[in-house]
């Protein structure tokens, strides 16, 4: 990666034309291509940039743009839409390139499958006395996240969503009318359970006959004090 921190005018050419004028600004020259063009301001989002595939080539300024105090053009063309960025270099700053190396990605805490596994070890946050049968069980349209018991022998399918929509209601609504049918889980009912729940999804959950638990991450994973709030 080269950083670059130059005084420059950066004019975008194609599918639209914009112009930056003269100042000073940090040019992000990416291992994939791509430049992104960034102020001092508007937190991480570039003033302007050109995306991969793209190439960029490093020409020497026209009589005009020399007399006018250039050093340098950057143009980077794109490969497939031929849309050009042209950034005039008028004074170098910083230069300087880093190797970075293979990044691992990003690893998120508290996604679906960490409150999955929370709630498979906390299913009393559900109700008292159930029990857990199996994360992840199956149907013959997707696994069901958890499928517990409760003491008097029913069979209770819970879905976990970080956020619950309507989408979430309606795919827990057809677990539950396919294990309605297996007179071994029979009677089956729902639980909805989100950090998150909309209130369209909350009306139509109860006119499914679901309940909806509102779970708290935080509290679950043992850093603060709390119970669900049940709705």
């Amino acid at each position: 990666m080269r950083l670059v921190i130059a005084r420059c005018s950066v004019d975008y050419t194609g599918r639209l034309n914009a112009h930056l004028p003269l100042a000073t600004r940090l040019l992000v020259h990416k291992g994939d291509g791509s430049l992104l063009v960034h102020s001092d301001g508007g937190s991480y989002k570039p003033l302007n940039w050109m995306s991969p595939p793209c190439t960029l080539t490093v020409e020497s300024p026209d009589a005009d743009s020399a007399a006018a105090g250039v050093l340098e053009h950057w143009r980077v063309t794109h490969a497939k839409t031929g849309d050009a960025l042209l950034v005039r270099i008028y004074e170098v700053l910083h230069d300087s390139s880093h190797e970075l190396g293979i990044d691992p990605g990003l690893q998120k805490d508290g996604v679906e499958a960490d409150l999955q596994r929370l709630l498979a070890e906390q299913v009393g946050l559900i109700g008292e006395g159930l029990s857990l049968v199996r994360r992840e069980f199956p149907t013959a349209i997707g696994p069901v996240d958890l499928l517990l018991r409760d003491p008097a022998g029913g069979t209770i399918a819970v879905e976990v969503k970080r956020r619950g929509d309507i989408d979430g209601v309606e795919q827990l609504t057809r677990y539950l009318e396919l294990l309605g049918r297996d007179p071994h889980l029979a009677p089956v009912t729902g639980v909805f359970a989100a950090q998150e729940i909309k209130p369209q999804a909350k009306v139509l959950a109860a006119d499914r006959g679901i309940r909806c638990v509102t779970l708290d991450y935080e509290d679950m994973k043992g850093t603060e004090s709390g119970a669900p709030r049940l709705f």
